[in-house]
């Protein structure tokens, strides 16, 4: 008898990351739009840039550009969130950092699921931004109580799923037919349901207390309710949105344009209004909007001191603005950000000496054909061109721009404040493990470069 080996966890989630794609532009009609914007621009971006081709081909992200992805969806049980930690685990994606969303009055905390190898974020970087809902912010005790008995009545994952998912933990893998057949019943948790579980009545009751309560309440799963591709140049993208007829949101998220991008910056349009069904409509239907196109633009990951700084121009910019980022405000919300960032090094070189971002450093021709340099600190080979440094891509979110593309799409209206904040041990039990420091996975990334560029020269 032939022992069938196992697919790849990775090749799992880079054939999930496609089907996820597929479903999506088949669902949302203007998310294939969306694509094609980003496509073009890209192209365009790498014909007048040679030095962002150029540093793309040698981290060998220009291999992933076109894969890159990010889903976002919302569960409302600790067991969704459990079970959806080990559906993601088949395809090689671990729970990596935690966010809390309340400040920003959304009742929701998230971690975001992902690859932690630089080798195995090359061959699929597909994200998953998941947020667990938070039900007791809701403070009618009724509400509460009625949310959660119409949770838990609900099943977000096919049998079959749930199986193939026993016999991954069980044996270690996943065969290529049961790979395959993972895909598509993994796929059904993820797929929009045009019919609500709840009366218009019961909907109209969990969107006055909040729209995204509704969102996770009132269907049969966490439908994905965006799916990011990365553009190169987000500014781009934002300005020609309309002329393909996509409305952007006002204010791109994130830190402000620069020469030299870091962290993330991300954009979207409106949500869609769709229609749907509730369980005492035969006749009439009513509608839900969730669903929204998302764009990102990735630069380099910041150390602790970076973040850091990063974090006071945020907030002194925004405290100056005084108000939420909203169309309004637009334009002077843009002129603070640039000019608080001016604070900020827009050099590789000022980042890398000054500390502020993680590099991830490499052999240069010199250093491949070279004999053994004389010195071997990191610094005098970089000096004499012996090893090069490029920026670490930053694979994770920000709290601050995830709750500005929520609440963008669930109208200023939505906006709560809630007294209770941060409980990440309270999410880590329902997670049902601990979520990794994305620094400490940044931190290690550059620390294997440079090992292994030493070793490499030592030879």
């Amino acid at each position: 008898m032939t022992v069938q080996p196992f697919v790849s966890p990775d090749l799992i989630r880079q054939r999930f990351s496609k089907a996820m794609s597929d479903m999506y532009r088949e669902e949302v009609p203007l998310y294939g739009a969306l694509m094609e914007l980003v496509e073009q621009t890209n192209r365009e971006v790498l014909a007048r840039e040679p030095q962002i081709a150029s540093q793309l081909h040698s981290t060998g992200e220009i291999e992933r550009l076109d894969m890159e992805r990010h889903g976002a969806i919302r569960v409302g049980t600790a067991t969704e969130l459990a079970t959806l930690a080990r559906l993601f685990a088949v395809m090689g994606m671990l729970p990596v950092g935690y966010y809390d969303l309340t400040p920003a009055g959304v009742p929701v905390h998230s971690t975001a699921f992902r690859a932690v190898h630089e080798d195995a974020l090359q061959v699929s970087p597909f994200r998953v931004f998941t947020s667990l809902l938070r039900l007791e912010l809701i403070e009618d005790p009724e509400l509460r109580a009625f949310a959660q008995s119409v949770l838990d009545q609900r099943s977000i994952f096919t049998s079959e799923a749930l199986r193939l998912i026993e016999q991954a933990e069980a044996v270690g893998g996943l065969t290529e037919s049961e790979a395959g057949e993972f895909v598509l019943q993994a796929l059904e948790t993820f797929r929009w349901h045009h019919s609500a579980t709840v009366t218009a009545a019961q909907y109209q009751t969990l969107s006055a207390q909040h729209r995204l309560i509704a969102d996770v309440v009132a269907f049969k799963g966490p439908h994905i309710n965006h799916l990011t591709p990365r553009t190169l140049d987000i500014d781009i993208v934002q300005a020609q949105m309309p002329l393909h007829g996509i409305t952007p949101k006002a204010v791109i998220e994130g830190p402000p344009r620069r020469q030299h991008p870091i962290l993330l910056r991300q954009t979207s349009f409106k949500a869609l209004d769709e229609p749907i069904a509730f369980t005492d409509q035969t006749q009439t239907r009513g509608s839900h909007s969730a669903r929204f196109g998302e764009i990102e633009q990735r630069g380099a990951a910041l150390t602790p001191k970076g973040r850091a700084l990063y974090d006071r121009l945020l907030n002194a910019a925004r405290e100056e603005l005084g108000d939420f980022p909203n169309e309004a405000n637009a334009s002077r919300y843009n002129a603070l950000m640039t000019r608080h960032f001016s604070e900020f090094p827009d050099s590789l070189e000022g980042m890398r000496e000054q500390e502020l971002a993680y590099f991830r450093y490499f052999l240069t021709d010199k250093g491949l054909m070279a004999g053994r340099p004389a010195e071997v600190s990191l610094q005098a080979l970089l000096r004499d061109g012996y090893v090069k440094a490029e920026p670490l891509v930053y694979e994770d979110f920000l709290p601050v721009s995830a709750a500005g593309i929520f609440q963008s799409n669930l109208g200023d209206a939505a906006q709560t404040h809630y007294g209770e904040h941060s409980n990440r041990q309270s999410f880590e039990l329902s997670l049902g493990r601990s979520t990794i420091d994305e620094l400490g996975l940044y931190a290690e990334t550059q620390r294997r470069s440079i090992e292994e560029c030493l070793k490499a020269l030592a030879r």
